[in-house]
């Protein structure tokens, strides 16, 4: 039931068990890619969470070589002029997340799609499952592998735990015998009656042990099961209610906190879900500084991007879920605005 409803949110025909997490999910499905295409090489997006990109390239490794690409200041997009540089006959696939890391929403992907297949590589997407009551599925803009994190599905906050990665294609015999993980079809039983089996489990890494391709563990698929409950209980409308929600409320905190003097949020052309960048640079605080003075009031500030993207100067992520209320912004606003003064 778990790969059936994911399937249908990503309007793909597989989806696999879940295997660590989101970024091991994210490097299996570059290294799925690889095999696929016979190439050694994977085009990264530069806007990408940077935990994940070193989880990638430390997973990507004995494998493939990774290129960064460009991304727009102003968007908060790919920079297709410099994609379209670096595509080669050696890449494998062309990697980004949607939204980005920085929350933009990624409206690019058919053209990012065409480019990719015309040099005869894959598009590999990464997606938060929360956002696809609002934001069409990888699959209507021509993605060939989906994948994410479950965790937004009703999986509470967690020292370590929580996540769950998913990978979802169509179902192509070539994609198919390259996941490493488990999947589950419906099979006749002896009495000529339909049971649940597993599919091709002569790939898994179960089956194969020393000989397989790669490697996944189960510790992860109980969490499937509480997302499977989790979206049971939304349906259809109950996603799309919560995607609304998500984008009113991240537009409304957008707004707000651009209002006090000194603030802006950067990426100002860029429509964004749940995440977007706060530059505090012409306040003269650091991010560090700001966010003890916040926490110090009971509020968890934006995460300090100051290390990652320099660029940005002292720039904080802040993201806005559904657990967050416009009182709970409201508030943020005027502490902020306090600490400001």
């Amino acid at each position: 039931e778990y790969q059936s409803m994911m399937a249908e949110l990503l309007d793909f025909d597989v989806c696999n068990v879940p295997t660590y997490d989101g970024a091991q999910a994210a490097g299996t499905s570059l290294r799925m890619a690889s095999r696929i295409t016979g190439r050694k090489k994977a085009l990264l997006a530069g806007n990408m969470n940077p935990d994940r990109l070193r989880v990638i390239q430390t997973y990507l490794d004995p494998v493939m070589s990774v290129e960064i690409i460009g991304w727009d200041r102003d968007s908060g997009l790919l920079d297709l002029e410099d994609l379209g540089s670096r595509l080669a006959p050696d890449v494998a696939a062309v990697y980004f997340e949607n939204p980005s890391y920085l929350g933009a929403i990624e409206d690019q992907g058919e053209k990012t799609a065409r480019m990719a297949h015309e040099a005869g590589a894959l598009m590999v997407v990464f997606v938060d499952p929360s956002s696809l009551g609002v934001i069409q599925p990888p699959s209507r803009y021509g993605a060939d592998i989906a994948c994410g994190d479950i965790q937004p599905l009703g999986i509470h906050m967690n020292y370590g735990g929580g996540v769950g990665g998913f990978i979802c294609t169509k179902s192509d015999r070539e994609y198919v015998e390259e996941y490493p993980s488990r999947l589950f079809g419906i099979a006749p039983t002896s009495g000529k009656e339909w049971g649940f089996g597993d599919v091709a489990w002569e790939r898994t890494s179960f089956a194969n042990r020393e000989t397989a391709k790669e490697f996944v563990g189960t510790h992860a698929a109980l969490w499937g099961i509480a997302a499977a409950v989790y979206l049971a209980s939304m349906g259809p409308k109950g996603m799309i209610d919560l995607g609304k929600v998500i984008m009113q409320r991240s537009l409304y905190a957008r707004k707000v906190i651009g209002e006090i003097p000194g603030v802006s949020t950067s990426t100002p052309s860029a429509v964004c879900f749940k995440e977007f960048v706060v530059d505090l640079t012409k306040t003269g605080r650091k991010v560090r500084e700001i966010n003890g003075k916040l926490l110090s009031r009971g509020i968890f500030g934006g995460k300090d991007l100051s290390e990652d993207f320099p660029e940005l100067g002292q720039s904080a992520l802040f993201c806005i879920t559904e657990k967050i209320t416009m009182r709970d912004i409201d508030r943020l606003v005027e502490v902020l605005g306090d600490i400001l003064r």
